[in-house]
């Protein structure tokens, strides 16, 4: 004997299946779509760290050689006070520069997951809309 069914309540039990089987499917698809996103942070991630080692290295290198010269350059003549003084000045723009620069690529990194979240908001937005 179904007892649901004498109750009437088989077709609200097989509503509340449907739904949980369907939000179960949103919460696995919901879990890729971050996983996919964490991957592709992770990638993005390891390639600017990379670049950022060797562009840090040969830049150094070349702007010390470049220094130098000049120095070298100017060496004998009565400006070359003057010159290590622009030279400093040159490398402390430059630096300010390159930390403008990081502060930009943090804040930027801060998007990481937004079509998770933005998913994520537009499901609880239609949890609370049905409840």
């Amino acid at each position: 004997m179904n007892w649901l069914s004498l109750l009437g309540l088989e077709g609200w039990v097989a509503r509340w299946r449907a739904a949980a089987i369907e939000g179960a499917i949103a919460a696995e698809d919901r879990i890729t779509l971050a996983r996919l996103e964490l991957d592709d942070l992770k990638r993005r991630l390891a390639q600017m760290i990379v670049m950022l080692i060797l562009f840090g290295a040969l830049a150094v290198l070349a702007l010390l050689l470049l220094s130098l010269a000049v120095l070298v350059q100017f060496w004998d003549s009565p400006q070359r006070t003057l010159v290590a003084w622009l030279l400093a000045g040159g490398w402390l723009v430059a630096c300010v520069a390159v930390l403008l620069t990081v502060v930009s690529l943090a804040r930027g990194l801060g998007n990481a997951f937004a079509f998770t979240r933005r998913e994520l908001g537009n499901d609880w937005k239609l949890v609370k809309g049905k409840l």
